[in-house]
């Protein structure tokens, strides 16, 4: 990497389609290291719909807290991707070492590496220590069991994606499914809501498992419909076709407030939950007051961590957790690389102009939603 080439990519923090490159504020010759900091080269990250929910969501849940820009027009998205130690002055942390985890869409970063342990370390940089913790966590690859180096970009584009998928599920599943018959998810053909729509359907075996109905664009509908984790698909303008009196919970990755009121208004009674996921539908977002049913409530992925990962009987402790993350892990990555019709092709681009250009298309929803993305700077 060219150092004099060190950049930063930057948004608008309340105007998203604004961009910019920025001087990466940790690189070499902008910030020499003090005792107990590593710097990062960040070698390649993943953007996908969720990094745009980041975004729509960043006052509001301090996404843009964890890499300061140091102007409170701009914002720096965060990104999942890999790293490799570059100096260190930190025992424990050894150039070289290759690293995945939270990073900024740049070149460097600087952590304050701190609970060191084998299978890698948190950052406790004083702007991070009071935001969730498993954002500020960073893996060793080769301690990693998980870790592929042949597939890291199935790592860093779905992994992150899926944990969510599979503690909404668990949290679902946990609540009996709030008694509904019917789950209705939207932006079905995004990787979050696809990857909990897997999850759902291992339950297709046990009684009382309710059906899967996927929300989706026109644009999107065969895609969705040929994974075939849905029991059903239909486009969004069908809403109003579906049975209103059906039991159902609506599980939402889109953030579209007129479809969020479409459903609420057509369900009403019928709605036992509303639960918001992400803001795929960014420039159609509105507040959820004033509708019938349940008032729709945040779903935090990081709380549902944090009660699965007590140790029991309250939850199933850190390492009972990991081992069922890792199972379904495993078993979604099986339709996802079907040589015969792999869910997720990997795109791997590298330069300034790729990543302004990936980020427009994800903004603005043109992008196949087959193709994960991997950039570089």
């Amino acid at each position: 990497m060219n150092p004099n080439s060190a950049c930063r990519f930057v948004v608008g923090r309340s105007q998203l389609q604004n961009t910019r490159m920025a001087a990466d504020p940790d690189a070499p010759e902008l910030r020499p290291l003090a005792e107990g900091e590593a710097r990062l080269n960040i070698e390649q990250f993943a953007l996908t719909a969720n990094n745009i929910t980041y975004a729509a969501f960043g006052e509001a849940m301090k996404y843009w807290q964890f890499f300061p820009t140091g102007d409170a027009e701009w914002g720096c998205i965060p990104v999942w991707g890999f790293a490799i130690v570059s100096e260190s002055l930190v025992p424990g942390i050894e150039v070289g070492q290759r690293v995945y985890g939270y990073l900024p869409m740049g070149s460097h970063l600087v952590v304050q590496p701190g609970r060191i342990g084998p299978a890698g370390f948190t950052d406790m940089a004083p702007h991070r220590r009071e935001l969730a913790t498993i954002y500020n966590q960073l893996t060793f690859c080769a301690s990693d069991p998980g870790y592929r180096a042949d597939q890291e970009g199935q790592q860093a584009v779905l992994r992150p994606l899926f944990i969510t998928s599979f503690l909404i599920d668990d949290f679902l599943a946990e609540a009996g499914f709030f008694g509904a018959s019917q789950l209705l998810l939207s932006s079905a053909s995004s990787k979050t809501a696809y990857g909990t729509a897997f999850c759902l359907s291992r339950r297709r075996d046990a009684g009382g498992a309710p059906r899967v109905v996927g929300l989706t664009s026109a644009a999107n509908l065969e895609f969705t419909r040929g994974l075939g984790c849905y029991d059903e698909v239909r486009t969004y303008d069908e809403v109003g076709q579906m049975e209103p009196s059906v039991p159902s919970v609506f599980v939402d990755f889109a953030g579209n407030a007129g479809l969020r009121r479409q459903i609420h208004e057509h369900f009403a009674g019928a709605l036992a939950y509303s639960c918001s996921v992400g803001g795929t539908h960014w420039d159609a977002l509105g507040a959820g007051g004033g509708l019938p049913g349940p008032r729709p409530t945040l779903f935090f992925a990081p709380a549902q961590v944090k009660k699965r990962g007590a140790p029991p009987p309250e939850g199933w402790g850190a390492a009972g957790l990991q081992l069922r993350i890792a199972e379904a892990w495993a078993a979604f990555m099986v339709p996802v690389n079907d040589p015969a019709n792999p869910w997720l092709r990997i795109r791997q681009t590298r330069s300034a102009d790729a990543v302004e250009a990936a980020y427009r298309a994800m903004l603005a929803g043109q992008t196949n939603p087959r193709d994960g993305c991997m950039l570089s700077l």
